[in-house]
């Protein structure tokens, strides 16, 4: 079995991995049920953390409900690969609905004008961020150098490389997740952590149909937090999260977490497994910080954010039930965060 070849855990290490799934998803669910003590726990309470599962994020669920879903019988599969991957580029909510007030038309294959939306968002950029601080964006390669932003390289390099360049029927065509993930790291500004962040995103449309559980590529983060949680992680850092998937239930027992609540019929998969290594390291940071692996201090703080959420996801999923989030903030928690 993958992922069990000598590895050996870090048990005073690793539990707390267990701890952050346990109750980081019941902070998921306080909300849904309208609890205003989220967490007892000062480090979840204070610092900025990503749900125990990715799809639940907010920029996660716009991506799949608006840019994907959304008047989906509109247009082709190329076009709505295209579009997640001209959302991806910004990660931005704002940036996106901006576009779609701006541009005269639908961005399809057909209308995708990489010029156009540069001179849009050169104008937006002098009153507001275009970019998402969640991912480190590059935008350096020579062969783009004759433009003048990284906007504009990289949405230059959508239209050249992955367009022009039949990278959308290919990924269409593929068989495995993994060629999605070859074929996006081929093209000049996605790595091999944006190439897989990337695939996700595009598998969550109906067109491609791969199991999340069948490829993974660890991250920068997720990285860390597997030094931290093992004495010997395998032949690769992969191989550790395939062990944490192959005895989630078993390891959750052992360290007394199995009281988890997941999403109704839809376990963890391996790229929600992937990113709570990112974030226990960073909770051992805070927990454990004589752990010195990479960076020491967590970031960014966690602020509520005062709107609602009707959560939606792919419905090959076929999530049971359906729930939504009203956030109850009151002066008390505002001046507590501030």
């Amino acid at each position: 079995m993958r992922g069990d070849k000598t590895i050996v855990p870090n048990n005073e290490t690793l539990k707390y991995y267990f701890y952050f799934i346990q109750e980081r998803m019941e902070m998921f669910w306080r909300k849904i049920e309208g609890n205003r003590c989220y967490t007892k726990d000062e480090i979840l309470r204070y610092h900025k953390f990503t749900n125990v599962y990715r799809a639940t994020d907010r920029v996660s669920q716009y991506l799949i409900k608006e840019v994907i879903y959304k008047d989906i019988e509109l247009y082709k599969p190329k076009d709505v690969l295209l579009r997640v991957l001209v959302f991806k580029v910004f990660n931005k909510i704002e940036t996106w609905e901006y576009l779609k007030q701006m541009l005269p038309y639908p961005l399809t294959v057909q209308t995708f004008d990489p010029h156009l939306i540069s001179v849009l968002l050169t104008d937006r950029q002098k009153h507001f961020p275009i970019f998402n601080n969640a991912y480190m964006m590059t935008g350096s390669h020579k062969k783009y150098d004759y433009l003048p932003t990284k906007h504009e390289k990289w949405l230059t390099m959508l239209k050249k490389e992955i367009v022009d360049g039949g990278l959308l029927e290919e990924i269409l065509k593929a068989k495995h997740m993994e060629d999605v993930y070859d074929c996006l790291k081929s093209c000049s500004f996605i790595g091999e952590f944006l190439a897989y962040q990337y695939t996700i995103d595009l598998n969550y449309s109906p067109f491609l149909g791969f199991s999340e559980n069948e490829f993974v590529k660890a991250g920068i983060g997720a990285i860390r937090g597997i030094k931290k949680c093992f004495i010997n992680y395998g032949e690769c850092y992969e191989d550790a999260i395939f062990y944490v998937k192959n005895h989630f239930h078993e390891l959750q027992a052992m360290y007394g977490f199995n009281s988890f609540r997941e999403l109704p019929g839809h376990s963890p998969t391996l790229i929600d497994l992937q990113n709570c290594f990112c974030e226990t390291d960073k909770y051992l940071r805070a927990k454990m910080p004589e752990l010195i692996v990479g960076n020491v201090k967590i970031k960014q703080t966690y602020k509520p954010v005062n709107r609602s959420i009707e959560f939606f996801f792919p419905p090959k999923w076929k999530i049971k039930g359906s729930f939504k989030y009203n956030p109850i903030i009151n002066q008390s928690l505002l001046d507590l965060w501030n």
